[in-house]
């Protein structure tokens, strides 16, 4: 049912509304892409490795100093210019190196304003770092962050650590490790809020990719136009209009994008599709159009209560998963307190359909005054027991295979979500390791001007700018 932090030295720095739409927010999760341990000197670069450049704020590089080799040469930021001074291998073995040496903190100290510098490589802990999913490059063992000194863009600016505030001077897009092509593994995609661009005011998506390191957005609704065809809202069209503009923007800025399927208003493909073939053909469309790889499926009112909608979806997504090796699908549908309706996930089961994410929505439960985030995790469980006894599951594969949707701020019956209920939420994820986090959605992530409307652009609860969604970028899986 849809309906700045400081850093170093700085100060802290549509048609009618889509009601009770909710979202479903798989676990956007780059586990770290660098592993830390303790050896021996270190000559040559790691087997595994990838190899570019690292950038950071202003889009400018990570550089060596006058490209000199020499043992304490300063690393800073300077325009990207394509020298071998700019070319850093990320190593699974947690370095990063450049010129043959490796990123090292001067004197290996672990205090805020420790410069980084090139030395040779030792294997020791000062020459180990992690890239988050949020685009954090955190040292060992300070567990502190690469820091732009003082927010400045100047050439030559020093790069220092500083304990990780979030803030666009610690975000770096380095190449990933193991890959060898610098392209980030598909891991990301866990971690999508909802974005809409029906009405209201949507928010610049590149805007949020930078401010939280979130690289994916689930992109709301695909409709039915009154017949089979599919269309953004069921009236505009899957290319040459705004939805298709975000997906260009989203994609040229490193990140992706997966359509969702459904929601809670207007004509749903599922219904108005009489066969599972032409579903599956409406479908198939739209991962044509946008070459995809993933699909969330937003099963809810009439296409969720009316079991031949049921079976007609269920094997509608048998058909696409066999015609789309490797693609990515959710269904996300609605719950109660104790868990979701589970005459969907049996049908699936019964049928020999497997998803990568069953998401449940765990809001609009009813009251305010409810703590949501407790709530949320005891409706997860209920969603972990239907799929145990649907599909023979242990508890960890349950888990894996299961996401959660929740809605930031006031929800559409008065509850309140708040940001620590999304730490609660986080931090279930975590442990049990879930396959999805998403949530609706990034266009009410922002503080309200004044009074909480209901238009769907602001939470109506105390917040920063993002909050929400840089809470749930920490995921790491």
């Amino acid at each position: 049912m849809h309906p700045t932090l400081p850093t170093s030295p700085l100060p802290a720095s549509a048609p009618t509304p889509a009601p009770a739409r909710r979202a479903a927010l798989r676990a956007v999760l780059v586990t770290a892409l660098l592993a830390g341990s303790a050896g021996g000197a270190l000559a040559a670069a790691p087997a595994t490795a990838a190899t570019g450049t690292i950038t950071g704020l202003g889009g400018k590089c990570l550089d060596v100093a006058g490209a000199n080799s020499a043992n304490g040469t300063a690393v800073q930021l300077y325009d990207c210019n394509g020298t071998a001074a700019q070319q850093w291998t990320v190593g699974t073995d947690g370095t990063v190196r450049a010129l043959g040496k490796c990123l090292d903190v001067t004197g290996g100290s672990t205090s805020n304003g420790a410069r980084l510098q090139l030395w040779d490589c030792t294997g020791g802990a000062q020459q180990k770092w992690t890239v988050t999913a949020a685009r954090d490059l955190v040292g060992q063992p300070s567990g502190k962050c690469a820091d732009v000194t003082g927010n400045t863009t100047a050439n030559g600016t020093p790069v220092q650590i500083w304990s990780c505030t979030g803030a666009a001077n610690q975000k770096w897009t380095a190449p990933a490790a193991g890959d060898g092509t610098g392209t980030p593994p598909a891991a990301p995609m866990a971690v999508a809020p909802y974005l809409y661009n029906g009405w209201g005011s949507p928010p610049n998506p590149v805007t949020i990719m930078n401010a939280t390191g979130v690289k994916w957005f689930t992109l709301a609704f695909v409709l039915s136009n009154g017949t089979c065809t599919p269309q953004w809202d069921g009236a505009r069209p899957l290319t040459g209009g705004v939805d298709q503009q975000t997906i260009t923007t989203v994609r040229a800025n490193g990140g992706d994008v997966i359509p969702s399927f459904g929601g809670y208003s207007g004509n749903k493909l599922e219904s108005s599709c009489t066969s599972a073939s032409a579903l599956a053909g409406a479908y198939q469309k739209v991962i044509n159009a946008y070459g995809l790889k993933a699909i969330d499926i937003d099963l809810e009112a009439d296409a969720y209560s009316n079991a031949t909608v049921q079976q007609r979806t269920v094997d509608a997504l048998k058909t696409v998963k066999a015609a789309n090796p490797g693609l990515k699908v959710y269904v996300t549908i609605g719950t109660d307190q104790s868990g979701p309706d589970t005459s969907l996930i049996n049908r699936a089961a019964n049928s020999g359909l497997t998803v990568d994410s069953w998401t449940i929505m765990p809001f609009d439960f009813g009251g305010a005054g409810q703590n949501m985030g407790t709530l949320t995790t005891r409706a997860a469980e209920g969603l972990k027991n239907a799929l145990k006894n649907a599909y023979g599951y242990s508890d960890d594969q349950a888990y894996r295979g299961m996401g959660i949707s929740s809605m930031n701020g006031i929800t559409d019956v008065g509850e309140t979500v708040t940001p620590a209920d999304f730490q609660t939420i986080l931090g279930y994820a975590q442990q049990h390791h879930l396959a999805r986090l998403t949530f609706w959605s990034a266009n009410r992530d922002r503080p309200c001007s004044g009074a909480y409307p209901n238009d769907d652009t602001c939470s109506g609860v105390a917040q920063s700018a993002w909050q929400f969604t840089g809470i749930l970028a920490k995921y790491t899986g």
